[in-house]
Parts: structure tokens; sequence; C-alpha cells
């Protein structure tokens, strides 16, 4: 196991590299200039000392060069607009995004796998076919779509929840719960119809096997028989799915921070790529992929303690 947490981990640095020049090169491809964007319509006179004083003057490879020797070392550089280090300002907003994210995929789960396994019971039948009419409904809704319903119902018509801010877990559990609870069921809701339709198409598979047949024919309990024995079996897809999900939630939460005015390292990100402030982009580019890959190495580890059989040399 060691070893094959090692090689991932080193597989992990020509990834890092290929995903900090796309970072480096997208931003720059969006037109504007952020030392216009500092000094505004009536400083353009000045704009060359402040590209000078940002470093943009430089040949593009060189600032790419200086900011990858940086980024190796952990430095992200720092913000043209905030008068910060990058990796303030974004660890500073992502116990915003983190919360977002697990009660996104809380919803998800908790909605996603008991639809999954009730269609799976009932193959073809009302129940399967509304279910799955459900679920496709909820892959084609756009996320910011569930949000405006949520809002207009729950904070406009009805006043039960506010329509976006945020209060923090400090301020405590109510009110941080109040302010997350619409934009985490906006996108948990979306992927729990991907989850729910893995769960149905590993439960039917694994349904339809011989010691699921066996463990029926001896007398045993329904409910035993389905969470001990077939779900058991059919979780590693899902598992596999609710990982992918989680680390798209962690990446791609950025309009529903937008919707829901949250102060999450996505909005951060928005906003940076509006001012054309690079050093936010690129570092926010660089931290949420590394996210996701370690999402994907941990999902991995998993599999191990899900099912002894796997072995990993």
């Amino acid at each position: 196991m060691a070893k094959y947490i090692l090689r991932r981990l080193l597989v992990l640095i020509p990834t890092w590299f290929a995903i900090g020049l796309l970072a480096f090169f997208l931003i720059r491809l969006a037109p504007g200039d952020p030392a216009a964007i500092i000094l505004g319509t009536e400083g353009i006179a000045g704009i060359e000392q402040v590209r000078q004083r940002l470093g943009l003057d430089r040949p593009l490879l060189v600032q790419l060069g200086s900011w990858m020797a940086s980024a190796a070392q952990g430095n992200l550089g720092d913000s043209f607009f905030l008068g910060r280090s990058v990796a303030e300002a974004i660890f500073e907003r992502i116990p915003v995004t983190l919360s977002l994210a697990f009660l996104s995929i809380l919803f998800a789960v908790l909605i996603g796998v008991p639809l999954g396994i009730l269609a799976a019971l009932r193959p073809n039948s009302a129940r399967d076919t509304s279910i799955m009419g459900v679920s496709l409904l909820g892959l084609s809704l756009p996320e910011f779509f569930t949000g405006l319903i949520l809002i207009y119902v729950f904070s406009v018509a009805l006043g039960w929840m506010p329509a976006g801010g945020y209060e923090p877990l400090s301020a405590g559990l109510v009110a941080w719960a109040r302010h997350l609870l619409m934009p985490a069921f906006a996108l948990g809701f979306l992927q729990s119809a991907l989850i729910a339709r893995m769960t149905r198409s590993s439960m039917l598979e694994v349904l339809g096997s011989d010691y699921v047949r066996t463990a029926r024919a001896k007398g045993l309990w329904e409910a035993r028989v389905i969470w001990k024995h077939a779900l058991r079996n059919a979780i590693l897809p899902v598992v596999t799915v609710v990982g992918m999900v989680f680390g798209l939630l962690l990446s791609g939460a950025f309009i529903t921070e937008v919707l829901f005015r949250l102060p999450g390292a996505g909005n951060l990100i928005i906003s940076a790529v509006k001012r054309r402030d690079y050093p936010i982009v690129q570092g926010g580019l660089l931290v949420f992929s590394t996210a996701v890959l370690v999402m994907n190495m941990v999902v991995d580890i998993l599999y191990v303690y899900i099912d002894p059989r796997i072995k990993y040399q």
C-alpha cells in the first residue's frame, strides 16, 4: 500500500506541471490587461510602469518559469488586486467551499443511493420508471435553475431561508445550516441523479447473481439480503462515482457560490477572472485540481477497505 501511494504521489508531479501550464496560458488568452484595469480609463499613460511593477513586461516564458518555480516551493505569488498572498486569499475561503461540498455530497448520497436501490428492486416497474425519470430530470436541470427555484420558493414566497450570504459555524449550527441548505441541495440534487442511476445499474447486476439467490433461498430477511449481501458487493462503482462527484463539487461549485453570494474560493476565482487577477486564477486552478487528484487517490485506497480482495502492490 505504501509503495502504491508513493507511486500515485509521484504521478502528481507531471500532472501538476500540465495543470500549471494550462492555468497560466488559459487566463492570458482572455482579452484584457490587469494593468489597464488597475489604472482605469484615466491612467493609461502609466500602464507600462504598472506592468513593470506586476512583472507583466517580461517574456511569457520567463513569467511561466518564475511562477512555476515559486509554486513548486509552495509560493503561489501575490494577488494583483487584494494586496495579499494568493495562498492566504484562497485558504481563507476554503472552509466555505468545503462546507458546501460536504453538505452537497451528503444530500446526493442520501437521495441517490436509496432511490437507486428502490428502482433496482423492481426493474421496469412504474416505480423504477418514475425514479429514473426524476433522475433524468435532475441530470438535465442546470444547478443555477434549481437554485433560482429554491430561492423563489423558500426565500421570496415563504421567507423560510435567507436568499444568500454565509454564516460561519462559529456563529451557530442553525445559522450556518440555514445559509447552506439551499445551495447544498441545489448541487446535491443534481449529482444525486447520477448516483441513483449508478446504484441502480450496479444493484441490478448483483441482484441477479447466484449468491443473492442462495441467500434468499435460505430464507434470510429481504432487508438483510439487500443491505449485507447485495449492496456491499455493489458499492464499489458507487464509491467511485461519489468520489468523482465530490471532486467535482470542490472544483465546480463556482456558479452556485455566485448565485447564493457565498464567500467561497469559487466566488473568489470568478471575481479574479473578471479582473484578470492572474495569480489568483492560476493558484486557484492548481489548488482545486490538486484536491480532485487527491480525492481520486483516496477513493482508490478506500477500495482495499471496502473489498479486501483488492490488493495494491
